[in-house]
């Protein structure tokens, strides 16, 4: 890494507008920001992605840099909180990618996105990974309602029973996780059919 008196020149000048400096900053910053983010990337997002929106959150707070620590420490507490914010980011909407199927699981949500029809006897194991798959964006209550209900193949009264539930609660909890998948299904889909 470069030393820190060049590093704070390269600030200086890229901060009068020097956008040669500032090109020159962001190359001498690569290395550590790209470690930081491996380090720390959430799973939906591209290193080179988040390096981009890193670097302009740096340049639009640069005029913010006090001097008092060193430059690379600063970049870091930036790398790492935009790397933290984006993990809160996805937490707080998951998501379920193509990219995060199998192929297996993939023909299956082109099959169902092209016909009505049944599925053949070969892609129900894929279809089952795939509702598990699914199943990732629900809540914990959420999965346990569906794999009771859909998976175990058990009835709302032993449900009830076993989980403590009004009928009604397990039927509203089955109807919403139902919903949530149906909905990230949707997103799959329209993501194939493009």
């Amino acid at each position: 890494m470069a030393d820190d008196r060049l590093l704070r020149e390269l600030v200086a000048a890229a901060l009068r507008q020097d956008d040669d400096a500032a090109r020159e900053l962001v190359r001498a910053l690569y290395p550590l920001v790209a470690k930081l983010v491996r380090a720390h990337r959430p799973a939906r997002s591209a290193e080179e992605d988040l390096c981009q929106m890193i670097f302009i959150k740096i340049m639009q707070k640069l005029s913010q840099f006090s001097g008092k620590v060193p430059l690379e420490h600063w970049v870091s507490r930036i790398a790492i909180n935009t790397c933290i914010n984006q993990i809160q980011a996805e937490k707080a909407r998951p998501e379920l990618r193509e990219a995060d199927l199998s192929e297996e699981q993939a023909a299956v949500v082109r099959n169902m996105a092209a016909t009505g029809d049944e599925l053949a006897p070969d892609q129900r194991f894929a279809s089952r990974e795939l509702v598990e798959h699914l199943m990732t964006v629900l809540k914990p209550a959420e999965r346990l309602v569906i794999d009771l209900l859909y998976l175990q193949q058990r009835s709302v009264a032993d449900i009830q029973k076993f989980v403590g539930w009004s009928t009604a609660l397990v039927k509203v909890r089955a109807f919403r996780a139902r919903q949530k998948m149906k909905k990230q299904m949707a997103i799959i889909s329209a993501r194939e059919n493009k």
